[in-house]
């Protein structure tokens, strides 16, 4: 079985995810996956879209005034037979709904690529900063498991008061704190360990609405976000995602 390489596997990944390629070729997508974090990243999100737009697209039917024009246009013409035009009047119910609602659903793909999510920034940047953390070695500026140390480290750093958490008892010990940049403001971000994992929260002041969990991953790693009580929080690592979220559930319930 030949390899494959990233630029084949990117135009295969609509296929595989149809279920549209036979199965050699869907087992070597599946490979390649398995093993590349850029190709497996751009799945995952073109997954999402593909749901998404399942989710948001509506459906609609062709508007009868339409119909009964075009209908109205061919019945007009001395060469086409009543037996063909009601022929068209049969068959235009079975072919407009579906033509309309591909049309529909191609707006909503098309504005949904074009209008990315106002949080993707905040998540891209958290991503980006999580992994400078790790590369520089630069995890934390304070170093403590204390939340009684961590806290007022932040005391005249910050414009806000962040709330520091720590769930030792439950498995993610804290590690420590540091000042990080996030769209051109100020954050707090808190270290964490599960196992052999690292992870970032970050918390920063929001003026927006309060905001439900969301998951997903970003160039390889999870992502969990929410807004609460005017704070914005998101947890970024390569932890397994259902272990991210039961620890954001800990924190939004500590919080």
């Amino acid at each position: 079985m030949n390899e494959l390489d990233c630029k084949t596997c990117h135009e295969l990944i609509h296929g595989y995810l149809d279920h549209e390629l036979d199965a050699a070729t869907a087992a070597q997508v599946a490979g390649h996956l398995a093993g590349c974090v850029e190709c497996a990243y751009l799945h995952e999100q073109t997954r999402q879209l593909i749901d998404d737009v399942k989710i948001r697209a509506p459906y609609y039917r062709a508007p009868e005034a339409l119909s009964r024009s075009l209908l109205s246009g061919a019945s007009t013409r001395p060469s086409v037979g009543a037996g063909f035009i009601q022929g068209v009047r049969a068959a235009s119910a079975r072919w407009w709904a579906p033509a309309f609602s591909a049309l529909a659903l191609s707006l909503a793909l098309m504005l949904y690529v074009v209008t990315p999510s106002a949080e993707q920034p905040w998540l891209d940047e958290a991503v980006s900063s999580h992994v400078r953390s790790l590369m520089a070695e630069h995890l934390n500026d304070v170093v403590s498991s204390d939340r009684h140390t961590v806290k007022p480290w932040f005391t005249g750093k910050l414009d806000f008061a962040p709330p520091v958490f720590d769930y030792a008892a439950q498995g993610y010990p804290l590690l420590g704190g540091r000042l990080d940049y996030l769209q051109h403001q100020t954050a707090a971000a808190l270290a964490y360990r599960h196992a052999r994992h690292t992870i970032n929260l970050f918390i920063l002041p929001t003026a927006e609405a309060d905001r439900a969990r969301e998951s997903l991953s970003l160039r390889g790693y999870n992502v969990v976000a929410w807004r609460h009580d005017h704070l914005r929080f998101i947890l970024v690592s390569d932890l397994e995602k259902g272990e991210l979220e039961a620890f954001g559930q800990l924190i939004e319930k500590g919080g």
